[in-house]
C-alpha cells in the first residue's frame, strides 16, 4: 500500500473499521462548507514571520518552523488555534512506522471518542499550493479524501521523505528540532488501522519567536587554538588519548571536536578490526542511543584534506566510502605502517597515550572484521593544554 493511499485511508477510521468488520464502507457525512465559511488569516505578515510552534509530547519536544510565505492561511490558522489551546490534550491518533505521524483532531481530547478520531477539525481551509516538498520533517495539512479544500486543525509530520505526497497536501511548517521524537512516536505499537495502542498526547502547543541561532562550536578557533585540544576516548578496553593536526586538516579537526563535544561519539563502538592494518570507530549506526537533533545537525560530509603525513602506527585518519568527499564521522587508527593509505585518506591526528589499548583492541577476537565482543567507546572527553 502506498503511503498516499494509507494516509487517505486513516483519515476516516470509522469507515475503515467498518470495512474490516466485513461491511461495505460508507462515507461519513460531513457538511460541505460554503465558500465564505473558509478560514482567512486576520494576522499580518509581521505577526507570522519567524515563528515556531513548540509541541510538548509524551515522548519529548518537537519544534516546528512555521512557513507563512508558503501557506499564509494554514499558518495563521495553526497559530490561532494553538493560542486558543485547541491542540493541548489532543493526540497523535494515527502512525505509520517511520512514515508519518498524524494528530491535531480536537475530538482526540476525549478518550471516550476514540472511534471518531480523525474525523474532527476538518473543512476549515482551502488548499494552498506551494513549492514545498514532503521531505523529512515536513508538516502538512490533513485532507478529507478527494477534497482539496478540506484542511483544518489536523496535520501530519513526515518522518522520512514522502515524495508521493508532493502537490497533494499543503506543507505549512518544518521540524526544526525533535525529528527523532517524531520517529519514536511513529514506531509506537498500533492496530491494523494505525491507531496507537497507547495515548500519544500533545500536552501543550506554544507559539514563540524563533530564537537566535546557537553559534556552531569550533568555527572561529585559530589553528593554534585547535592544536591545544586533546580527546580522551574511554573504551571498554582502556583509555586512548588523541592529539590533532589542525595545520594539516583543519576542517576534519573541527568536525571531530564538534561531534565529540556534542557527545555524538559516546556509546559508539570500534566496529571494525583488521589486524596489522587498522581499528575503525565513530560509525554512528554502532551507537547504542539515537542522536539528538543537535548532534545530528553536526553530521556532514567533508571535502578531503589529503597531505603528506604517512599512515604510521598510531595515526588517526578519516574513513570514507569510494567518494573522496564522503567522510563524515567514522575514523580509524592505524596499527601498522600502511603506505597504500597515504594521500588517499585524510590524516588529522595521532594517538599520544594508549597505544597499548589500541593493541588490545586489535587483538580482540573477530568474526571477519567485526569484534565478537563489543568494544565500546563509553565517552569522549575534550581537554585543552596550556
Amino acid at each position: 500500500m502506498s503511503l498516499l493511499l494509507a494516509l487517505m485511508l486513516v483519515l476516516n477510521p470509522g469507515v475503515q473499521a467498518r470495512g474490516q468488520r466485513g461491511r461495505p464502507p460508507a462515507p461519513v457525512p460531513v457538511p460541505t462548507a460554503p465558500r465564505e465559511a473558509f478560514y482567512v488569516s486576520t494576522l499580518t505578515s509581521a505577526e507570522m514571520q519567524n515563528k515556531q510552534a513548540v509541541i510538548e509530547t509524551s515522548a519529548g519536544i518537537i519544534v516546528l518552523d512555521l512557513l507563512p510565505d508558503a501557506a499564509r492561511n494554514h499558518v495563521a490558522h495553526f497559530i490561532t488555534r494553538a493560542r486558543e489551546g485547541a491542540y493541548d490534550g489532543t493526540t497523535f491518533h494515527r502512525v505509520i512506522s517511520l512514515g508519518i505521524i498524524q494528530g491535531g483532531d480536537p475530538i482526540s481530547k476525549d478518550p471516550s471518542r476514540a472511534e471518531q478520531y480523525g474525523t474532527g477539525g476538518l473543512r476549515e481551509l482551502r488548499f494552498e499550493a506551494n513549492a514545498e516538498k514532503h521531505t523529512r520533517g515536513a508538516v502538512s495539512a490533513v485532507l478529507v479524501p478527494n477534497s482539496r479544500d478540506s484542511a483544518g486543525s489536523q496535520f501530519f509530520i513526515c518522518v522520512t521523505d514522502q515524495p508521493a505526497l508532493d502537490g497533494n497536501y499543503t506543507v505549512f511548517a518544518r521540524v526544526a528540532e525533535g525529528i527523532g521524537v517524531a520517529a519514536r512516536l511513529s514506531q509506537a505499537m498500533a492496530d491494523a488501522r494505525g491507531a496507537p495502542l497507547e495515548r500519544l498526547e500533545m500536552k501543550k502547543v506554544t507559539i514563540r519567536d524563533t530564537p537566535a541561532p546557537t553559534p556552531v562550536p569550533f568555527t572561529t578557533e585559530t589553528v593554534e587554538e585547535l592544536g591545544k585540544y586533546r580527546a580522551a576516548l574511554e573504551t571498554s578496553l582502556g583509555r586512548i588519548v588523541l592529539e590533532f593536526f589542525p595545520d594539516r586538516a583543519p576542517n576534519h579537526v573541527r568536525n571531530f571536536l564538534r561531534l565529540a563535544q556534542a557527545g555524538a561519539y559516546d556509546r559508539t563502538a570500534f566496529h571494525r578490526v583488521v589486524r596489522g592494518f587498522v581499528i575503525q570507530g565513530g560509525f554512528l549506526p554502532s551507537r547504542s542511543q539515537q542522536l539528538d537533533d543537535r548532534q545530528e545537525a553536526f553530521v556532514q560530509n567533508l571535502a578531503p584534506e589529503f597531505g603528506d603525513t604517512p599512515h604510521d602506527k598510531g595515526i588517526l585518519s578519516m574513513a570514507r566510502a569510494a567518494d573522496p568527499g564522503s567522510a563524515n564521522t567514522s575514523f580509524f587508527i592505524v596499527t601498522a605502517r600502511s603506505p597504500a593509505l597515504d594521500r588517499v585518506y585524510t590524516v588529522f591526528g595521532r594517538v599520544v597515550e594508549g597505544l597499548d589499548v589500541v593493541d588490545r583492541i586489535e587483538s580482540t577476537p573477530v568474526n571477519g572484521e567485526a569484534p565478537v565482543t563489543r568494544v565500546e567507546v563509553t565517552k569522549v572527553t575534550l581537554t585543552r593544554t596550556p
